[in-house]
């Protein structure tokens, strides 16, 4: 059935040219379906109005960071009565605040760094912790504003007292957990697989996520089979107790010294673009992009 679907992007957030980007490779998929796509920018003033002018059978949410998967613009499409893909208002905001998400997933046995939400000034005058340790937005997604502090280091990172951080001045200092960084997608109750990432930067950080060649990719990972099912029952466990609902991606590290696996954080708004993980884990799994995007369309509802 052909429907007209509003696609969401760009947005106001630090992640804005990448939510274009997804959103441009969503908009072509449903073009491809036989769909009626328009284009609505939450960074256009007039951009509810726009919405509503539409008539959408439903949004799809190609946003991310700040307002495009923090429950507020599920919120809106809630009060709108407008079906929308990913998950809802509650399990958005409580992801989005990745210590409260940290929380909820240890309750629930799912083994999370420990870690305390700081001051960025009072972080940046004394270490919170023994170094190493990861001093991060504790509201962003894609490591945005990620600072990591190696072992050693006599003095906390300047940039957290800096002028020019623009990500608030509430930020999570956590352990830093060693090893190898892996990645599983889930998508509705199945957990695709566990992709291995190497990035070519000091850490995977935004530009390895998201640059052309900014990291390698290996799916399925080269790891023991009982580390990448223990990834998978983490992965689609987080997406589960946590509410989330449609796509989601969840980021372990595997330290191969001690067999330990931590998982650092959910996303569940990942990216669509060409050199995202999700749409790769499922091309591996036989479902392709035009497939998965349909599906995505298909499983919006509201409320959600």
């Amino acid at each position: 059935m052909t429907k007209r679907i509003a696609v969401l992007l760009g947005g106001r957030s630090p992640e804005r040219d990448v939510s274009l980007v997804s959103g441009e490779k969503v908009a072509e998929a449903l073009r491809k379906r036989g769909h009626a796509v328009i284009h609505i920018d939450p960074a256009d003033d007039d951009w509810q109005a726009q919405l509503i002018a539409t008539k959408p059978h439903l949004a799809f949410n190609a946003l991310h960071g700040e307002w495009g998967e923090d429950g507020r613009i599920q919120g809106v499409l809630e009060y709108l009565g407008i079906a929308y893909t990913h998950s809802g208002v509650m399990a958005s905001a409580l992801a989005m605040d990745k210590q409260r998400a940290k929380a909820v997933l240890r309750d629930a046995g799912i083994a999370c760094p420990e870690g305390q939400i700081v001051n960025r000034f009072d972080a940046a005058k004394a270490h919170v912790m023994l170094p190493p340790y990861v001093a991060k937005p504790n509201a962003q997604g894609s490591s945005v504003g990620v600072v990591i502090v190696p072992e050693g280091t006599e003095t906390p990172p300047d940039i957290l007292a800096s002028d020019d951080w623009p990500y608030g001045d509430e930020v999570l200092i956590e352990r830093f957990c060693p090893g190898r960084e892996l990645t599983v997608a889930v998508l509705g109750d199945r957990a695709l697989s566990v992709t291995e990432i190497t990035p070519k930067t000091a850490f995977y950080d935004y530009e390895a996520k998201y640059a052309d060649g900014g990291s390698v990719h290996q799916i399925p990972a080269d790891i023991p089979d009982e580390v990448a099912e223990a990834c998978k029952r983490d992965a689609l466990a987080a997406h589960q107790v946590l509410g989330c609902a449609g796509l989601t991606r969840s980021d372990f590290r595997y330290d191969p010294a001690t067999g330990k696996v931590w998982l650092l954080e959910i996303n569940t708004q990942p990216g669509m673009t060409p050199t995202s993980l999700a749409p790769e884990q499922a091309a591996w799994c036989g479902i392709s992009f035009e497939d998965l995007v349909e599906w995505m369309a298909e499983d919006a509802s509201c409320p959600r």
